[in-house]
């Protein structure tokens, strides 16, 4: 008869250290929870000598032999981060015949048919819940808890850096490069941000969450990428002016047109839950046929909250072993749907321009729009910059190839100094 449930950790950062302290201050009630109690047996780490702050008798290893070829370890747990050597290490322990719990969504997100596979093919368990917007729990639900449903959208804040830049522009008029070296001098942002300010990191996420919402497969290279790094705090202010917030969204919408999945900065109407969602919090929002539209918030990083999702997967993982219910549920994506392009998306847009102060701008402004099929909401002239006035557009529906033609052809104007901005607008009921 089994007596306990065996891990071997890879890797002891931030988030490793946090899975061992909830291991060992919750044994008794994890121990509980399963029927039996879980060790961790063994710790892979790149320095055996490195001080660590545990109180945990283990062995330290730095080969990942020692613990794929262990036949005591049930559960290796990955928490390295990074792509390589940790998505060989993750094939290697499956092929191996152990469950995997993992938070990587670099992973995940670039060679998830590959695990899925190797991990079908072993009949074990692979699961990812901390993957995605850390202690929010997202993954399980869209694979389990909303199963009934046909889901036409998820739509998200899924970068906690942006958002606390975003937040800290919006209430307090800072500029993007003063949030961002404050955001770094908290350890927030990295000493080289470009995955979060530039989009890549909620596009991972959004590619792992498209995939499984949908039920087909989505790439990081599906996804269409726009970063934060070109807002203004004036795009900041126009936008609470009119009604709106700015935050970096990650969409993902399947209708008659395919799979539509990006990442950009969006106005959102103030009224939408998302918009009142500030500083490094991360949200969910999602809708479903049957159950109508949901949204999960929480801490979407740091050590804790993400350990509290590698942790629910150890315990699912041990209650699955406990009941010899492994592999029920792996990959989810059934069917292979065709993408929409980005050019043929559809939404209004924001649009900025410092033009002539002159007669007759706005009206070769408006024929040059129109002759794109692209219909003007509101125009507002705004401030005087230098010897240029400042003009606010909002258009109508449009779609991303005809709204990119006409900016080409504006930017070519005489009268036109510069176009400042162009940001889309996700409103549903915008008239």
């Amino acid at each position: 008869m089994r007596k306990t449930i065996t891990i071997g950790l890879l890797g002891m950062g931030t988030v490793g250290t946090s899975v061992v302290k909830i291991l060992t201050e919750k044994a008794n009630d994890i121990s509980q929870k399963i029927g039996m109690p879980v060790n961790i047996k063994k710790i892979l780490v790149r320095q055996l000598d490195k001080a660590r702050n545990i109180d945990i008798k283990v062995e330290f290893t730095t080969s990942i032999d020692d613990i794929i070829n262990d036949p005591d370890i049930d559960i290796i747990v990955e928490v390295m981060g990074g792509m390589n050597p940790t998505k060989d290490y993750i094939v290697q322990a499956l092929v191996a015949g152990k469950h995997v719990v993992t938070a990587n969504k670099d992973v995940v997100a670039k060679h998830g048919q590959e695990i899925f596979e190797a991990a079908d093919k072993s009949k074990v368990d692979f699961l990812f819940e901390a993957s995605v917007a850390g202690g929010i729990p997202i993954i399980r639900p869209l694979k389990q808890c909303l199963a009934a449903n046909k889901i036409s959208e998820v739509m998200g804040i899924i970068n906690g850096t942006t958002n606390y830049m975003l937040s800290k522009m919006a209430n307090e008029g800072l500029d993007f490069n003063s949030v961002l070296a404050e955001a770094q001098a908290k350890g927030y942002a990295e000493a080289d941000p470009t995955a979060d300010v530039g989009g890549f990191d909620a596009a991972r996420k959004i590619a792992i969450l498209a995939s499984i919402a949908f039920g087909s497969r989505v790439s990081i290279d599906d996804v269409y990428v726009e970063g934060i790094t070109t807002i203004s705090t004036e795009d900041i202010t126009y936008a609470k002016e009119l009604g709106y917030a700015i935050k970096l969204l990650a969409i993902a919408k399947d209708d008659d047109r395919g799979i539509d999945v990006r990442v950009h900065p969006a106005f959102i109407p103030a009224k939408h839950p998302l918009a009142s969602v500030h500083d490094v919090f991360n949200a969910i929002y999602i809708k479903g046929d049957a159950v109508g539209e949901t949204m999960f918030y929480g801490r979407g990083a740091g050590g804790m909250p993400t350990a509290s999702a590698v942790v629910s997967d150890i315990i699912d993982v041990a209650r699955n072993i406990t009941h010899n219910a492994n592999s029920r549920i792996l990959c989810t994506c059934f069917s292979q749907k065709s993408f929409c392009p980005v050019q043929n998306t559809e939404s209004p847009y924001y649009i900025r321009l410092l033009v002539a102060d002159k007669p007759g701008v706005l009206a070769a402004i408006a024929g040059a729009f129109g002759a794109q099929q692209v219909s003007l909401h509101s125009v507002i002239q705004k401030r005087k910059v230098n010897n240029s006035s400042e003009l606010v557009l909002i258009t109508y529906q449009v779609s991303d190839a005809n709204l990119r033609l006409a900016i080409n052809t504006i930017s070519g104007m005489s009268v036109v100094n510069k176009v400042s901005s162009v940001i889309r607008v996700e409103a549903e009921d915008f008239e």
